[in-house]
């Protein structure tokens, strides 16, 4: 089990980017119940993602890769742009070494796969939002 937060700190605020509604649900099911997290939002395509991340300015990005309008390496490279400091998680069913090293020129803190983020998921956020 993971530390709570310090006395005081506010929860780690998390977007979710990706345009599959029953993961995304999944995930918010996942992070519901941990009050160090708080989700302040959804995007179903790249744009929408950046669009959303640079109005609400969340603290980690769960970010899928391949998403209609725009995907997520491009939506992420794009926010890095304009909010340099932004932590961009990637979650994707892939593993390909491309999309690893297209996702690191992005700039992304991080890159899980959707079949290990159950046990993962909290830790990894926490994780990168605290860097």
């Amino acid at each position: 089990m993971e530390a709570a937060n310090a006395p005081g700190e506010r929860p780690v605020r998390v977007l979710i980017a990706d345009d599959e509604r029953l993961f995304v649900e999944s995930v918010e099911a996942l992070l519901r119940n941990d009050e160090r997290v708080e989700m302040i939002g959804t995007a179903s395509n790249g744009q929408d993602a950046v669009d959303l991340v640079c109005a609400l300015v969340p603290d980690v990005t769960l970010m899928d890769i391949s998403m209609p309008v725009l995907d997520g390496i491009e939506a992420a490279r794009r926010i890095r742009l304009e909010l340099p400091n932004a932590c961009i998680l990637i979650l994707t069913g892939s593993s390909i070494a491309a999309d690893v090293d297209r996702a690191s020129q992005a700039g992304v803190a991080g890159f899980l796969t959707k079949d290990r983020i159950g046990p993962q998921l909290v830790g990894a956020i926490l994780e990168i939002a605290n860097r």
